[in-house]
């Protein structure tokens, strides 16, 4: 049976095609690696690597295990992300990361309901990007994640709750408050456009980026900022617009106008788990969802109800 490490050193190895960096990318010495590699080819019986070349190439044997030895390597990944979603589910905790244009989407009141259902488990919440929300899934350091953002993994699952529509913030003092009615993306293409988050991406930021260019516009982006809360700032400080969330309204009013968009927009709301994951706390909060839905009206997702 093929030692895993070997196959950790083989993969990095075929990808960076340089024995020196892909010891450095391991942290390990080059003539160790070199002796792994040895290894690994006398266990097989078969030449891996064409030497005789600069870089050095993967031989035909070498690109079969290469593309073998990743999906080992993601199994067993899955395989620990699971144990360690066993474990922490032993201690009764339930770690929901999310974005922060959630909070004003209903999120707390969510969670309000789930601990009155549920008073003995200890839930814990971990603002986090959509991305770093899929790592975390995998890794087993949360269990559910909502954000914004479409992102393909095997091992996660998603399922969009709603659609929210977009609109457009405004200063309370811009020319285009005085008037009544949706405003057109075209038209708010030719003011300053305060853009959030401005990283990682992609995230809801591309989303906003892409409903102007589907509709012709390019918008003149005047900061790109880390987090929702500045931007609503920086339109209370007539830095510009933004295009937000429907539910960010809640937010501030005093000084920010809002709008509807003439042009048809709408950013999901996605809550992620991990697939199979039919623990109690997840299929808890996938009740709680339902349950709300309801008594507020919004469409239940028939995603949600198969699952749980």
């Amino acid at each position: 049976m093929i030692d895993l490490r070997l196959l950790r050193y083989f993969v990095a190895v075929a990808e960076e095609g340089n024995f020196n960096r892909a010891a450095e990318r391991l942290h390990i010495a080059q003539p160790p690696l070199s002796r792994a590699m040895q290894q690994l080819e006398a266990h097989l019986g078969a030449e891996l690597i064409d030497r005789s070349e600069r870089p050095f190439r993967l031989t035909s044997v070498g690109r079969l295990l290469h593309g073998q030895a990743l999906q080992m390597l993601a199994r067993m990944e899955d395989v620990e992300a699971m144990v360690r979603a066993t474990a922490s589910m032993g201690r009764r905790r339930l770690v929901i990361g999310f974005v922060a244009s959630t909070i004003y989407a209903r999120l707390p009141e969510l969670i309000r309901a789930y601990r009155k259902l549920d008073e003995s488990l200890e839930l814990v919440l971990v603002e986090s990007s959509t991305l770093d929300q899929i790592s975390a899934l995998k890794e087993g350091r949360i269990d559910i994640g909502f954000g914004r953002i479409r992102f393909e993994d095997p091992a996660v699952r998603r399922i969009i709750l709603r659609r929210e529509k977009m609109m457009v913030a405004l200063p309370a003092a811009h020319v285009l408050t005085q008037r009544v009615g949706p405003i057109s993306l075209n038209e708010l293409a030719e003011y300053p456009l305060i853009l959030y988050p401005s990283s990682p991406r992609p995230s809801y930021a591309d989303q906003v980026l892409a409903v102007f260019r589907d509709h012709g516009s390019e918008p003149k982006v005047a900061h790109e900022v880390r987090e929702l809360q500045i931007a609503i700032g920086l339109v209370a400080a007539e830095e510009g617009i933004s295009i937000v969330p429907e539910s960010v309204q809640r937010a501030r009013s005093h000084d920010i106008v809002y709008r509807d968009l003439v042009e048809p927009a709408s950013t999901p709301i996605i809550m992620s788990y991990r697939v199979s994951d039919r623990s109690p706390g997840v299929a808890l909060m996938a009740h709680v969802i339902a349950s709300k839905y309801k008594d507020w009206g919004y469409d239940v997702p028939a995603a949600l109800l198969q699952e749980f």
